[in-house]
């Protein structure tokens, strides 16, 4: 597994965040040992989701289908890099114009 895929959850676009609750555990049954789940990194603004993949753009789609269900896709923007890489290449929103950054 070479990438880090990050979703990146903000906090105004959410009506609440109960998904956080359960969404490790939907990702794990839709993704299997196709990832290994990192953890969140949570501040003021953002909250993200980390996790290593060997292909992250399908990896993604598949997120995106469990995003899309629980509701929460638009508020949702997500990269990937090389693991220990500084170079975000984004994947959602499909025009994002935005620099992908952590906190």
């Amino acid at each position: 597994m070479d990438y880090q895929l990050v979703i990146k959850f903000w906090r105004k676009s959410l009506a609440d965040e109960a998904f956080l609750a359960t969404i490790e555990s939907e990702l794990k049954a839709v993704l299997g040992d196709a990832v290994v789940l990192e953890g969140y990194d949570v501040s003021a603004k953002e909250i993200n989701l980390f996790m290593v993949t060997a292909d992250p753009k399908p990896t993604f789609r598949r997120v995106r289908d469990v995003l899309e269900r629980l509701g929460v896709v638009n508020g949702v923007s997500a990269a990937f890099r090389l693991v220990g890489g500084a170079r975000f290449t984004s994947v959602w929103p499909l025009r994002s114009t935005r620099k992908f950054t952590l906190p």
